[in-house]
């Protein structure tokens, strides 16, 4: 007795269309272009660098003896304003978003998503006028009740500044400044929490806000963390804004009171640029250098903390 084996009849293999292939190929170039872009600024910024970074005592700018104690105080400044700037936009950043998706009503929440978003298309020269001439003479006032009444504190401690262009002025406009776009991812991320799970939470006797807290903000933490990155690169590299409201000096302080502010990477080749020449120019481009491996470091973090499993989940 045999046995025939059928052999079972070949799938024909999906047509693939035209569509198709020219959006492959469109996002491929597109990606490969960015990549390619990427590396040819890291390249530029490496090859200009080198002159700095091997430079002999008293060819770097403000007399510095080598490139490391140039830079390191621009890195700190860049460092702590963009850190100021955060500590301020980003509790207000989630207020705003879950009042605009959670709390107001439906017209006052279009009306305010229209506000949030015409702020992000406002120059930042606007910004830096308003701090200039708005901002720092009103906060000034408050800068001298804090050194008065808190002058203890290292933060607080005088002299402080007669005009209030001091860093914490600078962090304010810079919260200001990533506030919009912070903002408006929070309330996307927000808007898109399943809504069996916020019914749920309320089904069972929880109010809004323990709704919000035990439902709506594990779900949008991924959210709320690129959120913070992206404002975080924002302020690392604003430039022009913070030129303007710093009274700037290569110094590293944490006080945020005083006249003499740490200056930033970006607002130092701002303002340095159009008159420096030969090794100066050299030391602008590696403290570019310097912002672009710090920014690249923070975003790489980012996606670990985003990317990161929560604990108690399965391999």
């Amino acid at each position: 007795m045999t046995t025939s084996t059928a052999t079972p009849a070949a799938k024909p293999k999906p047509k693939i269309r035209i569509g198709d292939r020219v959006f492959a190929s469109t996002t491929i170039t597109a990606g490969a272009v960015i990549l390619a872009v990427l590396a040819a600024v890291a390249l530029f910024l490496v090859v200009q660098s080198v002159p700095a970074l091997f430079a002999k005592p008293g060819e770097l700018p403000n007399n510095a003896a080598n490139f490391w104690q140039y830079v390191w105080p621009l890195v700190f400044g860049t460092v702590w304003s963009a850190f100021l700037a955060l500590l301020i936009a980003t509790p207000l950043s989630i207020g705003i978003a879950l009042f605009i998706s959670h709390y107001a009503p439906r017209r006052i929440a279009q009306l305010l998503g229209y506000v949030i978003d015409l702020l992000a298309a406002i120059p930042s020269v606007v910004y830096g006028l308003w701090g200039i001439a708005t901002l720092s003479v009103f906060v000034q006032p408050f800068f001298t009740w804090l050194t008065k009444n808190l002058g203890w504190f290292p933060l607080f401690a005088p002299p402080v500044s007669g005009t209030g262009r001091t860093v914490l002025t600078a962090s304010m406009v810079l919260a200001v400044m990533v506030i919009p776009i912070m903002t408006a991812i929070c309330r996307e991320v927000f808007l898109q929490t399943p809504r069996l799970n916020e019914e749920a939470a309320l089904a069972l006797g929880a109010t809004r806000w323990e709704m919000v807290r035990l439902a709506v903000l594990p779900f949008a933490r991924s959210g709320i963390i690129s959120a913070v990155m992206l404002g975080l690169g924002r302020a690392l590299g604003e430039t022009l804004a913070i030129a303007m409201v710093l009274s700037p000096a290569f110094v590293v302080k944490f006080a945020v009171l005083q006249a003499q502010s740490p200056n930033t990477i970006a607002a130092n080749i701002a303002l340095q640029f159009p008159e420096a020449t030969g090794v100066s120019v050299n030391a602008l481009v590696a403290s570019g250098l310097v912002l672009f491996a710090v920014t690249l470091v923070v975003n790489m973090i980012a996606r670990a903390v985003i990317n990161r499993k929560p604990s108690g989940a399965s391999s």
